[in-house]
């Protein structure tokens, strides 16, 4: 019986190592090694340079592009570290109006009784859902009845002997959040879609479904600290009315952006905040990218929106109504 063929285990380098193969073996300007060191120790190589180095990388020479620094890199880092923060930020918004107009539609049609939100039958209880629905229970059953760390299900325990729905929510991340509106009653789904929906454009309970599935992935990348500016999810958004206005081009019958990358989350905020908080969120994501292209002296914009899945026109976004 065959063994399995590994390559080599790369060997450990000390940070002066890691400084030297940088210089000598990448060709990578490093114009401060103090400056370097610091920031290998406080992100690591791996995370740095095995996370940023693509958009300044010569595959076949396995070599820098002519005239990358160090400071490239890091800049594309910081940019990255930015953009976490301010996709955080925004998701926080919708998480945040979920977790109100769920709970509101929920005990609109029920009440704000705990046992209401711990009855499966209240969700779509159906064979398909079942697993996810006793998942679902559990996870509120012991925010209602064992939680502790919360003073304020706490109080509404022992005060009242009852956790409302609205208290419960609270303590819920986005994707259970996520995962709770996908399973409610088909009236309770379109009640909260509509509180989304602008004036002009209704959105249905099966787009926000699937925008809030793409977002909680998007969302805790940031929160895990992950690489996020070049991330492609493996769901995807809707086709919207937007992909098409902005003449985005497809391959077969698949846009070839924004169904599933950083344009992807770009559109669903389009659809899901309201318009000011929009304008605001395009106007700080504008300010980010120019601020890195202008320090980052070998990358230009063209490259990096197109390593995040944007279109040339996609400040045109703002355009066009939804």
């Amino acid at each position: 019986m065959s063994k399995t063929s590994y390559k080599p285990i790369k060997p450990f380098l000390t940070y002066d190592q890691q400084i030297q193969h940088l210089e000598e073996d990448k060709l990578l300007i490093i114009k401060d090694h103090s400056t370097a060191k610091e920031s290998l120790l406080n992100i690591s190589y791996y995370a740095l340079i095995g996370g940023y180095k693509t958009l300044f990388y010569d595959h076949m020479t396995r070599t820098y592009l002519p005239g990358t620094t160090f400071e490239d890199i890091l800049t594309l880092y910081k940019f990255d570290d930015a953009l976490r923060h301010l996709i955080f930020d925004y998701s926080n918004f919708i998480e945040q109006k979920l977790r109100s107009t769920m709970s509101y539609a929920f005990c609109d049609r029920y009440t704000n009784l705990q046992k209401d939100y711990l009855d499966p039958n209240h969700y779509q209880n159906t064979r398909k859902n079942r697993y996810n629905i006793n998942k679902l229970v559990n996870i509120l059953d012991y925010i209602a009845n064992k939680d502790t760390d919360h003073e304020y299900t706490l109080y509404q325990r022992n005060t009242y002997g009852n956790v409302p729905l609205y208290a419960a929510t609270k303590v819920m991340t986005f994707g259970q959040l996520s995962a709770m509106y996908s399973l409610q009653a088909h009236g309770i789904q379109v009640k909260v879609s509509r509180d989304f929906s602008t004036k002009r454009t209704a959105l249905s309970n099966t787009d926000l479904i699937d925008y809030l599935h793409v977002l909680t992935h998007f969302r805790n990348r940031c929160a895990h600290i992950e690489r996020l500016f070049s991330y492609k999810d493996r769901y995807d958004i809707p086709d919207t009315a937007l992909h098409d206005k902005l003449g985005i081009g497809k391959n077969g019958n698949q846009y070839v952006c924004g169904k599933h990358d950083l344009f992807a989350v770009v559109i669903a905020y389009r659809y899901l905040l309201p318009k000011e908080e929009f304008k605001e969120f395009k106007k700080e994501l504008i300010k980010l990218i120019n601020k890195t292209i202008k320090k980052a002296s070998t990358l230009t914009e063209a490259k990096l929106i197109t390593a995040m899945g944007f279109p040339n026109n996609w400040k045109d976004i703002s355009k066009y109504r939804v």
